[in-house]
């Protein structure tokens, strides 16, 4: 690690903590050259590797962007949207993969978005999952309809089982 202070290619670490629930890693260093300290952080870079084979890194910012398309009219703000994101990077980093494939990153979006607005849970997974007929639609809305009940009639086994069809 080069110091930032005399730009020396070389630095002793000297403590190493880890933050942010094991997210992040605190490094405290020293420069041999110079003698002062710095502070390093490392953060393991997830990668989403999408259907064409490309990998690229994840980013919160690109899955507000395709909700927000979703969410288009609805009364959503930009906070439930950010905190959606942060749900969907918690959910895809706890799988400890390095590399993610994009399918499985549309699927831990699925779950968030049918809680926040079902209207723009509806649009997404029609594009998400290719909806091909009026068919399919029925079908989806009948699946959030068995969870409305379920929710309504307290039997939480029954939700659980609805959100494992879609």
């Amino acid at each position: 690690m080069r110091c930032p202070y005399c730009r020396h290619p070389d630095s002793r670490v000297v403590d190493s903590r880890e933050a942010d629930d094991g997210q992040l890693i605190r490094r405290r260093r020293s420069c041999p050259e110079c003698g002062k300290r710095f502070t390093t952080v490392e953060e393991a870079v997830l990668a989403v590797v999408k259907r064409s084979g490309v990998t690229e890194p994840f980013s919160r910012t690109k899955i507000i962007g395709g909700v927000r398309k979703a969410c288009q009219g609805r009364p959503v703000d930009d906070d439930s949207l950010a905190l959606l994101a942060q749900r969907v990077e918690e959910t895809v980093r706890a799988k400890g993969a390095a590399e993610i494939p994009s399918h499985e990153v549309g699927l831990a979006i699925l779950g968030p978005l049918r809680d926040l607005d079902e209207i723009a849970y509806l649009r997404f997974a029609s594009v998400y999952r290719s909806f091909d007929s009026l068919a399919d639609f029925e079908r989806e809305i009948e699946t959030l309809r068995a969870a409305a009940r379920a929710r309504e009639s307290g039997g939480a086994d029954a939700v659980e089982a609805a959100g494992r069809t879609s």
